[in-house]
C-alpha cells in the first residue's frame, strides 16, 4: 500500500516537473529558432560603406560619433522623446505627397540610423553630397517627389558599387531583368547599373510606371522592392485593401520592413542637424564633377598616367566601366566622369591618350579589339544539366574566357539551373576599315577581310602613311617607331591637326608618293610591324572554348603570327580536336 502511494506521488509530483523542464527546454530551442533572423538587408547595405575607399582617407567616425547617449557627457547624442519625434514626422507627411507615419517599425531604423549604426550615417551623409543633387535634377525633370532620393539610401546606403547576394547591383540596386527592360546595358566592361546617371534615369522610369499602377506611393515602393507581383498578391490577401500598412503582414518579410525604413531615412536625414550627425566628408562633391565623351578604347591607366589623376578616384567616379576599361568607338561613344579641374587636360591631349602606352603597356589594338567584341546585347541563359563553360561558350559563339569573365567566374565548372549571362547579337556599329580583330570575330559577322590604311614604299628609307579616320599624329608616330615632332618635321607640318587621307612621311626621305600604288599595297595589322612568319614553332591541339586571343595571351606571341603561320583567314572554323602552330 505503501508503494502504491509512493508511485503515485512520484507520478503527481516528480513527472509533472520533468515534463515541464523538457518543455521548457524545447520552447527555448524554440524560441532560438524564431529569434534567429538573417542579416537585414538595409543593414548590410550600411555595412559595406566600412570598406569603401573614397573614405581612406577621413576618419572612420566623427569624436562624437561613437558615443552612446549619456547623460553626463559634455556633448552627448541628443534623445528625443517618441511624442517629439511623432510630431516631427507628422510635419513632414503634410508637407509630402508620402504618408510618413510614426510607429514601432519606424522607431527601430530611426534607432539603426541615429543610434546603432551612426558613423556609417555619416559617411551616407558625404556622399549624399555627391548624389543627392543628381536624384534631384532627374527627379524633378520626371516631375516625382524629391523625397524619393532617400530611396537609395535604404537600397544601396549611397555605395555606389553595392552589390546585394540577390545579385542587385548599383546605387538604385537594379536585378539584370529589370535593369534591362529600362535600357540599361550589361557586358563583361560595362555594367550600366553602376552607373549613378543612367541608373537613376532608370530608377525613375520605373517607379513612374508602378506609381501608375497603384497610385499610392507606399505600395509603389514596396513593388520596387519586391515586385508588383508580390504586391499584387498582397493586396488579394488583404481583401483589395490598397493601403501599405494593411497589407503589410501579407509581404515578403524583407519588403514588410522597406516603406518604415524609407521614413526613417527620410526623418533621419531631415532632422540630421538635430541629431548632431554630421557628413564624413568624401573629398569630392557634385558641383566638381563633369562628363566628357570617350570616343576610343580607353583605359583608367593611360588617364591616370597621363593626367595625374588617382586610380582610384576615377574608379569611384565611374563604377559603371568594371575593368578599368571604357570599350568606347565612334559608333557607341561612352561618358566619363571626372573632377572639372582635369576637363581641360583631357580635352586639350585627348589624341594622345588614346595612343599613351602605361606602364603596364596595354596596346591600343588590344582595346579596340576588345570594345568591338565586348559591345554586343546580353541576355540571360539557365544552365541545363551537363553543360560546361565551353560548351555554353561555343553556343553563342563566344570564348570561355569571354563568358568567364562576363560573369566574374573563375573556375570552368558551373552548376545546371544557374544564371549566367551571354552574348547575342553582333557588335553594335560598323567595323572601322583600320580595324582587325584579335580574337574570334562573332558568327553574325560578315567574315569579310578588313583592311588597314595603306602605306607605300617609295624607296628602302621612304615610307608613306595615308591618314585613316580617327588616327592621329600621337598614334602615327607610335605605329612607326617615331616622335610626334619628326612627323611634323618630315611633313612640315605647323599643328598636329591631320584629316582623313592625307598622306604622311614617316621616314626621314624626300620622296614623293606614287598615288598609282595605293590601291595595290597589302592590308596589315592596325599599329604594328609588318608580320614575318616566325620559322621556330610548337603544336598545340585546340580545346573545347578555346580561341586565338586567348591562346596569344597565353604564349605571349600575336594573334597575326598565329594566323599567319597557320594560314588561318577565318577563326571561327577553330575546332576541338585540330593541331594548329605556335610561335616560339
Amino acid at each position: 500500500m505503501n508503494y502504491r502511494k509512493l508511485q503515485l506521488f512520484c507520478y503527481l509530483v516528480f513527472i509533472p516537473v520533468i515534463l515541464f523542464a523538457q518543455d521548457t527546454l524545447r520552447s527555448d530551442s524554440t524560441a532560438k529558432k524564431r529569434t534567429f533572423v538573417e542579416d537585414d538587408p538595409v543593414v548590410a547595405m550600411l555595412d559595406s560603406l566600412a570598406t569603401l575607399k573614397v573614405f581612406e582617407n577621413s576618419s572612420f567616425l566623427n569624436p562624437a560619433s561613437n558615443q552612446l547617449p549619456q547623460g553626463n557627457n559634455d556633448n552627448p547624442i541628443p534623445v528625443f522623446p517618441d511624442s517629439l519625434i511623432r510630431e516631427r514626422i507628422t510635419g513632414m507627411s503634410e508637407q509630402s505627397p508620402f504618408e510618413y507615419i510614426y510607429n514601432a517599425d519606424v522607431k527601430k531604423f530611426i534607432d539603426l540610423y541615429a543610434y546603432r549604426k551612426r558613423g556609417l550615417t555619416e559617411r551616407i551623409l558625404g556622399l549624399s553630397q555627391i548624389y543627392f543633387p543628381l536624384f534631384e535634377e532627374q527627379l524633378d525633370k520626371y516631375n516625382m517627389p524629391l523625397e524619393l532620393k532617400y530611396l537609395a539610401v535604404i537600397e544601396s546606403a549611397l555605395n555606389p558599387i553595392a552589390n546585394s547576394r540577390a545579385g542587385a547591383k548599383g546605387l538604385w540596386q537594379f536585378m539584370y531583368g529589370t535593369g534591362k527592360v529600362y535600357g540599361l546595358k550589361i557586358t563583361s566592361y560595362v555594367d550600366d547599373r553602376f552607373d549613378p546617371i543612367k541608373s537613376t534615369i532608370a530608377a525613375c522610369e520605373h517607379l513612374t510606371d508602378l506609381y501608375d499602377i497603384y497610385g499610392n506611393w507606399s505600395l509603389a515602393l514596396a513593388a520596387y522592392n519586391s515586385g508588383a507581383g508580390n504586391v499584387n498578391k498582397a493586396i488579394r490577401r488583404a481583401g483589395g485593401a490598397k493601403n501599405f500598412w494593411v497589407i503589410q503582414r501579407y509581404l515578403p518579410r524583407e519588403t514588410r520592413s522597406y516603406v518604415p525604413a524609407f521614413i526613417a531615412a527620410s526623418y533621419v536625414f531631415t532632422y540630421a542637424q538635430e541629431n548632431r550627425i554630421t557628413p564624413v566628408d568624401p573629398g569630392i562633391l557634385f558641383y566638381e564633377i563633369d562628363t566628357v565623351t570617350v570616343f576610343n578604347p580607353l583605359t583608367f591607366g593611360q588617364i591616370s598616367e597621363m593626367l595625374h589623376i588617382p586610380y582610384e578616384e576615377i574608379q569611384f567616379l565611374n563604377p559603371a566601366y568594371k575593368q578599368g576599361v571604357i570599350p568606347a568607338t565612334h559608333e557607341s561613344p561612352y561618358k566619363l566622369r571626372l573632377r572639372k579641374k582635369y576637363i581641360g587636360d583631357f580635352i586639350n591631349n585627348e589624341s594622345l591618350l588614346y595612343t599613351y602606352r602605361t606602364r603596364k603597356g596595354i596596346e591600343h589594338d588590344s582595346l579596340l579589339a576588345l570594345a568591338y567584341l565586348s559591345n554586343r546585347e546580353t541576355s540571360e541563359y539557365v544552365v541545363r544539366k551537363g553543360e560546361t563553360i565551353g560548351s555554353i561558350a561555343k553556343k553563342f559563339h563566344m570564348s570561355a574566357g569571354d563568358l568567364k569573365a562576363l560573369n566574374g567566374l573563375t573556375k570552368n565548372y558551373v552548376k545546371p539551373r544557374k544564371r549566367l549571362l551571354v552574348y547575342v547579337g553582333a557588335p553594335k556599329g560598323k567595323i572601322p576599315n583600320n580595324y582587325a580583330y584579335l580574337g574570334n570575330p562573332p558568327a553574325e559577322s560578315t567574315g569579310k577581310s578588313v583592311k588597314s590604311a595603306p602605306v607605300t614604299k617609295e624607296s628602302s628609307s621612304t615610307e608613306w602613311h595615308t591618314v585613316a579616320s580617327g588616327e592621329s599624329l600621337g598614334k602615327i608616330s607610335q605605329q612607326y617607331g617615331c616622335s610626334v615632332d619628326d612627323l611634323m618635321k618630315w611633313n612640315n607640318l605647323k599643328s598636329t591637326n591631320i584629316i582623313s587621307g592625307e598622306k604622311l612621311k614617316v621616314s626621314g626621305s624626300s620622296t614623293v608618293p606614287s598615288s598609282s600604288t595605293d590601291s595595290a599595297v597589302p592590308s596589315r595589322p592596325p599599329s604594328s610591324v609588318p608580320v614575318k612568319s616566325p620559322s621556330k614553332y610548337f603544336w598545340y591541339t585546340i580545346q573545347s572554348g578555346d580561341n586565338l586571343w586567348d591562346l596569344a595571351e597565353k604564349y605571349d606571341v600575336t594573334v597575326s603570327q598565329i594566323k599567319l603561320l597557320n594560314d588561318i583567314k577565318n577563326t571561327n572554323r577553330l575546332k576541338a580536336g585540330q593541331k594548329i602552330k605556335i610561335p616560339k
